[in-house]
């Protein structure tokens, strides 16, 4: 059997050139790499993410519209949450036409404020529409004291971590877990 060592010649230089830089080593720490006990604490502080599950792929859908727009109203965003909203509109196309009238509110809306009270109705409107199609997994119902002028609001979210929609940065942790709901 023969070699033809020609064909490995560029790829031994250029592990050469590359391996020739800098004969400094660095340990560990200095090049970010985390000791098992800081990998523990990041995993122990870090939340944890819901593997909700649902028997219809459109109560799916609409789920993930919902994270989408939670996650705009907590940016502050007023044209995301409404693009995200129209989304919405177009997976409920025959379900659901409560949901889809609260999701068109936030669409033709720029109001962040009009955004957020609409955000709190298609929540109490979509929690039976969100349990009762659960298959398995887990979700988070938040509560935030203040929203709505004092009134209240709640929301739902895939990770036990609280990320107010209703303040955004102003107040984002604002809030508590009320609920896990498991199936």
């Amino acid at each position: 059997m023969t070699y033809n060592f020609s064909k490995f010649l560029p790829l031994v230089l250029a592990l050469f050139v590359a391996c020739s830089g800098d004969t400094q080593t660095e340990n560990a720490t200095q090049t970010g790499i985390s000791t098992p006990e800081e990998v523990k604490e990041e995993q122990a502080s870090a939340p944890a993410i819901a593997d909700t599950e649902f028997a219809d792929p459109i109560t799916d859908k609409v789920f993930q519209n919902y994270l989408h727009l939670r996650t705009a109203l907590v940016n502050s965003d007023a044209a995301e949450a409404s693009k995200v909203a129209d989304a919405m509109t177009t997976s409920l196309v025959d379900e659901r036409p409560e949901l889809k009238a609260i999701a068109q509110r936030i669409a033709d809306s720029d109001d962040l404020a009009e955004q957020r009270i609409a955000f709190a109705e298609l929540t109490t409107a979509a929690e039976d529409f969100f349990v009762d199609g659960m298959k398995s997994g887990t979700f988070y119902k938040m509560h935030c004291p203040m929203a709505m002028d004092g009134a209240g609001a709640d929301w739902f979210s895939e990770v036990n971590e609280v990320r107010n929609p209703f303040y955004g940065d102003t107040m984002l942790k604002c809030g508590s877990v009320t609920a896990e709901i498991t199936q």
